[in-house]
């Protein structure tokens, strides 16, 4: 076993972002379990995914009317999978539930919402949610929300409405931690004016690596990092570079490095986003808009290809108690202390 192979075996390794879900709720109900088992869980394991957070997320066709139905429908998903494959993952609530999945060698499985339009500005629906298992929470996408605008909004200048600022105190009062990710740049910092409790970017890069108003300042990282947080590393190409010679491994390590070197090592995580498979498995060829393997980052296209950050950030030079942090420990420890923890 190689010095890579041992340490990404040893190490907690912690995917942020996994849009999973959608493909398969994309299956009938009763093939929810079995799906899972069949095509991610190998995946998975050959990864070294030992928590993965499992995104809700709802594609335009069931908004606005059909969101909130599409987002119990995924939640049901995930609890679904998780009771029929009860011996390999579960479903976890908080740190304790984590470290007894990871103690039993199963992986923990952490639900959370993307954008939440399913909530419209109805913020008493957010303790449902927890209730339902529901962990972490953002309040936009790339558009527009009761909530808040997402970051292809920025020209708008727009910060949280204010059921998105309820929205935010009603989170950390139930101990549903805020990502950022996707939110515009004045939301972001209004959030950071107004948080009590950490918040973490689940999906995003640096943007003085590469200016897409997907990725964080300089100024928003050093706001996340200020309130505890951690920031996660997105892994899609045409968020690591511009030129598509230059979207590769050691790019997303330079990403990471630079992230750490700006607001310390113990706030930088990972949050692949891996979106090939799932666009792939879920848009019929004709009605496909978007090259999505244009976006990707060799070896980087799934699950699998996490060991191959392990070898590049030990390339950089990084010892092998920073690349482990990196991996998932830092996002373990941060579940640990904010995960279901009413203020």
């Amino acid at each position: 076993m190689t010095v890579t192979e041992e340490l990404h075996r040893r190490a907690v390794v912690a995917d942020a972002h996994n849009d999973l879900l959608i493909a398969v709720t994309a299956r009938p109900p009763r093939r929810w379990a079995g799906y899972f088992r069949e095509r991610w869980l190998p995946q998975l394991r050959d990864g070294g995914v030992d928590l993965q957070v499992l995104p809700v997320f709802i594609d335009d066709r069931f908004r606005p009317e059909g969101a909130l139905r599409e987002t119990l429908r995924m939640i049901e998903c995930a609890h679904t999978l998780a009771e029929g494959n009860a011996d390999e993952v579960a479903l976890c609530l908080d740190g304790d539930d984590i470290d007894a999945a990871l103690g039993s060698g199963r992986i923990a499985l952490v639900l959370a919402l993307e954008s939440a339009p399913g909530l419209d500005a109805s913020v008493e629906l957010i303790p449902t949610l927890h209730r339902l298992g529901v962990r972490i929470a953002s309040l936009a996408h790339w558009g527009r929300t009761a909530l808040a605008d997402g970051s292809g909004e920025d020209a708008t200048g727009s910060r949280l409405t204010g059921a998105g600022v309820e929205a935010l105190a009603e989170m950390e009062r139930l101990g549903i931690l805020f990502d950022v990710s996707h939110l515009g740049a004045s939301g972001v910092a209004h959030v950071l004016e107004l948080a009590t409790r950490p918040v973490m970017a689940t999906h995003s890069s640096a943007r003085a690596l590469l200016d897409h108003h997907r990725n964080l300042t300089d100024a928003q990282l050093r706001g996340i990092a200020a309130t505890g947080g951690t920031v996660c590393v997105n892994v899609l190409g045409e968020f690591i570079a511009a030129d598509q010679a230059d979207r590769t491994v050691d790019r997303v390590a330079g990403h990471i490095a630079y992230i750490a070197d700006l607001i310390g090592l113990d706030h930088v995580g990972l949050g692949p986003d891996f979106i090939q498979e799932v666009a792939a498995d879920t848009m019929p060829p004709c009605c496909e808009d978007r090259d999505y393997t244009e976006m990707l980052v060799p070896g980087l296209e799934g699950p699998r290809g996490l060991p191959l950050v392990t070898e590049a950030l030990l390339r950089r030079g990084f010892p092998e108690a920073a690349v482990a942090k990196v991996l998932g420990g830092n996002v373990l420890e941060l579940f640990r202390k904010e995960l279901g923890r009413p203020a």
